[in-house]
C-alpha cells in the first residue's frame, strides 16, 4: 500500500482486497473532520421534533450522518444525497459523536477558554453544555456504556473517563500505562477510539500503535486491559455483528478489517479517497446496514506527497451489518 515516506511500514505485507467506494461528500482543504454518528431508526423516530436551528429540519431516518468539524466547532449533518448543513455551533473545538436513547447527540471536545468538555446537542441544534472536566486533557472518542453511562478516551491523560449524562457527573473508569503516550511530549493520540462489543471495551492507542481489550465487569467497571493487536495504527473503529473490526488508520491513509482472531486486510487505500482517515461507522438503514462510511482530514496531520486535499466522507460496501451499540 502506499503511505507517506518515514512510515513505519507496519501494513507492508498485509493482504488488500479491496470494497467498493463512493464519495459521499467533500470539504475544503485543511478541514479536519474527527469523527461521525449515524441515527438508528429508533434513535431517529424519538426525535422528530420541529427544528428551529439552522438545518431546518429535525432528522428523520433517511440515512443522515452527523459529523464532527474538529476545528471549526461544528457539527455537519449530511443527507443521503450529499446535501450538508450546520447542524449545531460549538464555542471550541468538537471531537467525538454519539447518539442518546432520546435521539439527542453527545459531544466532547473544549470549549473556547481551551477547558475540556462535554455538550449536549438537542435534536434542534441547540447546545447546552452539560459538564466541565478541567481535570481532563485531551477528551477524544465517545462511545455508550450503559444507561444514562458513556465512556471517552483522554488521549493525552492515558485515561478513560466515565460520564453519566442524566447525573451531570464525570469520573475516571481507567487510568492505566497501556493507555498512555509513549511520552509525554509526544503529541500523537493516545487512548483515542473506543467502542463495546458484547463484555469488552476495544481502545486504539494510537501513539503505541496498539489496539487494546478491556473485559468489562457485571457492575460495568473495568478489569485488566490487555493487548489485542500490536503493530497497528488505528484512529477510531467500528465493529460488525460477527466482531470484526473497521478502523481509520489515519496517517496511513487506510481503513483496515481486522477479525476477531486478529488477522488484518486492507479494504480501502488513497485512491478510494481516505487519505486522513479518522473514523468508522456502520449504515443504519435497510439501504445501508452492510456498510460503513468513512470521515477524512484529507491528510492534514500529516499530508502526502501531493500536498493535503479535500476531505471527504466515503461509503465502503463491506457486506456485514454493523453491531448495535
Amino acid at each position: 500500500m502506499e503511505t507517506t515516506a518515514g512510515l513505519p511500514p507496519i501494513y507492508a505485507d498485509t493482504p488488500i482486497e479491496l470494497a467498493s467506494a463512493q464519495v459521499i461528500a467533500s470539504f475544503p482543504v485543511n478541514t479536519f473532520l474527527e469523527n461521525l454518528a449515524i441515527p438508528s431508526l429508533r434513535d431517529a423516530t424519538r426525535s422528530l421534533l420541529p427544528h428551529r436551528g439552522t438545518v431546518g429540519y429535525a432528522y428523520a431516518p433517511n440515512g443522515t450522518i452527523f459529523v464532527t468539524n474538529h476545528e471549526a466547532g461544528k457539527i455537519v449533518c449530511i443527507t443521503p444525497d450529499g446535501k450538508q448543513h450546520i447542524h449545531a455551533n460549538i464555542e471550541g473545538k468538537v471531537s467525538g459523536l454519539a447518539f442518546t436513547a432520546n435521539g439527542s447527540l453527545v459531544a466532547t471536545g473544549w470549549n473556547a477558554d481551551s477547558v475540556p468538555v462535554i455538550s449536549l446537542v438537542a435534536p434542534d441544534g441547540t447546545v447546552e453544555t452539560l459538564l466541565k472536566l478541567p481535570d481532563a486533557v485531551f477528551l477524544n472518542g465517545i462511545t455508550h456504556l450503559s444507561g444514562t453511562r458513556y465512556l471517552t478516551a483522554d488521549s493525552y491523560r492515558g485515561a478513560i473517563w466515565q460520564i453519566d449524562i442524566a447525573q451531570r457527573r464525570g469520573s475516571i473508569w481507567l487510568e492505566h500505562p497501556l493507555l498512555a503516550r509513549r511520552t509525554p511530549e509526544s503529541n500523537i493520540p493516545a487512548a483515542n477510539g473506543l467502542k463495546r462489543f458484547n463484555d469488552n471495551l476495544y481502545v486504539s492507542n494510537t501513539d503505541k500503535m496498539l489496539l487494546l481489550r478491556i473485559p468489562i465487569t457485571a457492575a460495568d467497571k473495568a478489569d485488566e486491559p490487555e493487548i489485542f493487536i500490536e503493530q497497528t495504527n488505528i484512529d477510531d473503529f467500528a465493529f460488525d455483528v460477527e466482531g470484526n473490526l473497521y478502523g481509520a488508520t489515519h496517517i496511513y491513509n487506510s481503513v483496515v478489517r481486522i477479525t476477531p482472531n486478529g488477522s488484518t486486510t486492507i479494504i480501502a487505500q488513497a485512491e478510494q479517497n481516505v487519505i486522513g482517515s479518522t473514523a468508522v461507522a456502520f449504515g443504519q438503514q435497510e439501504s445501508d446496514r452492510t456498510a460503513i462510511y468513512v470521515v477524512t482530514n484529507g491528510g492534514m496531520f500529516l499530508p502526502p506527497p501531493t500536498g493535503v486535499v479535500p476531505a471527504t466522507v466515503v461509503r465502503l460496501e463491506v457486506g456485514k451489518v454493523g453491531y448495535r451499540l
